[in-house]
């Protein structure tokens, strides 16, 4: 298994046509591997600095686990297979707090270059991201055409919209690469 070095830029277009499909972000504590359908986020340049704005609800495990250990791989497919579309909805509706989603999902970990969080092997574009940032949002800030985003009167645990705000996490990018057999 290589992985092949690639610029942003390159890639910066299919980052923005796979995210609203769903991709995974993973984290990593200890021993604990954990992997997130993400839907949101922001791929561009903070600080003079590639980054990837990813956005966590405050009582998603996926923010326990980044507060822990501020590091994060992006995992994007190449193509939405059959098994792609499968681990994205998996991912998307379990809780790696009570069970290991990388196995229930089928996913293949790969060790990382910079940061201490895996990449996925099914979801080959990678970027490692190392956290450099990071603000809750303010729901009152927040242009009202959006507050169904954030329906109070949904509990916490509810997958999808729900009363938490979400975190912003800025990421700076400090390696991408595509993971190839």
């Amino acid at each position: 298994m290589q992985k092949r070095k690639v610029k942003i830029d390159e890639i910066a277009g299919k980052i923005v046509s796979e995210l609203p499909k769903g991709i995974l972000l993973t984290t990593k504590t200890e021993d604990k591997v954990n992997t997130m359908t993400i839907g949101w986020g922001t791929v561009g340049i903070e600080w003079g600095k590639p980054v990837f704005a990813a956005y966590i609800r405050e009582g998603r495990f996926t923010r326990k686990q980044l507060d822990r250990n501020p590091v994060f791989t992006v995992n994007i497919p190449v193509e939405r297979t059959p098994e792609v579309r499968k681990a994205v909805g998996f991912c998307g509706s379990h809780s790696g707090r009570t069970e290991d989603k990388i196995s229930g999902a089928g996913l293949t970990l790969v060790e990382s270059e910079a940061v201490a969080a895996p990449a996925v092997k099914e979801f080959p574009i990678t970027l490692e991201c190392q956290v450099v940032f990071k603000q809750r949002q303010e729901l009152s800030e927040i242009d009202s055409k959006f507050e169904n985003f954030y329906p109070q009167d949904v509990d916490s645990s509810a997958t999808g919209a729900n009363k938490d705000a979400h975190i912003a996490y800025y990421g700076e990018i400090v390696d991408a690469y595509i993971i190839e057999d």
